[in-house]
Order: C-alpha cells, then sequence, then structure tokens
C-alpha cells in the first residue's frame, strides 16, 4: 500500500500527490494538504501516543499537539529522514512533555505487581487471551521500553529511525530493546517470537 505515510520517499496518495510535493505545499501554506496530512497519519500516530500515554483522553490533545508542531516547523524538515520518522519524534517527545505534566511519574517500575481490569468474563477466546497478557506484559515496562517495543513491533521503525526519534543513541535503542524483551520474556510463557 503506498501513500503518504509509506515508506517510499516518492509515494503517492490517494490523490495523486507525492510525498515531497505534499510538503511542499504544506510549506506554502496550503491548508488542504495539511488535512490529507492528517487523515493520513491519524490512526498511526493515535495508536502509538494510546500505547506510549496509557491514558486515552491524552491521545486527542497530544495528537492534535503534534500536528500543530508540523503544520509550524515543516520549513524545518529538511528529508534527512522519512517524514514519518520526523512526525513520530515530534509525537513522542510532545508524549513524554503531557505526561510530565501531569505530575506523575514517567517510569513506573511497580506498574507489574498492580493487577489488571484489562480482561473481561465475555473475553475468553485465545486471540483475545493473548493480547490481552501480552499488553498486560507491555503495560508493565518503562515509557521508553513500551515506545521501542511499540515503534519496532507495530510501527515498523528501524533502530536507527527510533534512535532519531526519540533523540539517542541507536546503542541506547538496542539496549532499550533487550531489557524489554528481557522483561516479556520473563512476563510471558514460551518463546518470545510467539508473541511478538
Amino acid at each position: 500500500m503506498t501513500g503518504v505515510g509509506s515508506a517510499a520517499p516518492h509515494a503517492k496518495d490517494g490523490h495523486g500527490i507525492g510525498e515531497a510535493a505534499l510538503i511542499d505545499r504544506i510549506r506554502a501554506r496550503d491548508r488542504r494538504a495539511f488535512e490529507m496530512l492528517y487523515r493520513a497519519w491519524d490512526a498511526r500516530l493515535s495508536r502509538f501516543l494510546l500505547n506510549l500515554l496509557r491514558r486515552p483522553h491524552l491521545v486527542e490533545e497530544v495528537r492534535n499537539d503534534t500536528m500543530m508542531v508540523v503544520w509550524n516547523r515543516i520549513g524545518g524538515f529538511n528529508g534527512e529522514s522519512r517524514l514519518s520518522t520526523w512526525m513520530f519524534g515530534i509525537a513522542y517527545r510532545q508524549g513524554l512533555a503531557a505526561l510530565r505534566k501531569l505530575d506523575e511519574p514517567v517510569d513506573d517500575d511497580r506498574s507489574e505487581a498492580r493487577a489488571s481490569d484489562a480482561a473481561t468474563p465475555e473475553e475468553n477466546s485465545r486471540a483475545v487471551r493473548v493480547k490481552l497478557a501480552l499488553a498486560e506484559a507491555i503495560e508493565g515496562l518503562s515509557v521508553s521500553h513500551r515506545a521501542v517495543v511499540n515503534l519496532t513491533y507495530y510501527q515498523d521503525f528501524s533502530y536507527r529511525e527510533i534512535a532519531e526519534i526519540m533523540d539517542c543513541p541507536i546503542d541506547t535503542v538496542k539496549t532499550r530493546m533487550f531489557h524489554a524483551r528481557r522483561h516479556l520474556k520473563q512476563s510471558l510463557p514460551g518463546d518470545l517470537s510467539d508473541w511478538l
């Protein structure tokens, strides 16, 4: 599937406009082009932010803040990375800022001890149980480890791109992934490849 959000630098969106042309139009303050970009990335950014924030009531606000930064700073996007990498970096930083404003600890090392309220009696199929077990295990990760797992497995970013998004060295991303996988392996029965 090609679109504004695809990895191809000259991908066409549903309206026949390449990503580079769309960026140029947004730089020229074309609101329709920005709306196209917004619609193309709305769902993926929302899923990423929901996983990062764990607070559904914040997702829309942070996503909108992210897109406002994109609108206001598109002139600073130099194309050295994919547009998606740049946008997810903004979303990650906006998400961390929103968590800090809540005056709550960003990393909660005691989250493993909390009981999960995710499962309901109706959710008895194996697929739902697997999904819930994985979500619970990921919930036990710190914010930075959760972000690395989400960006790798659910958003398909490379470690290099994740390092750019999270503004840290690539070795830090690898270390975070190592620790996240170790935690998940301890939390989940069987082979980790069965889960991710």
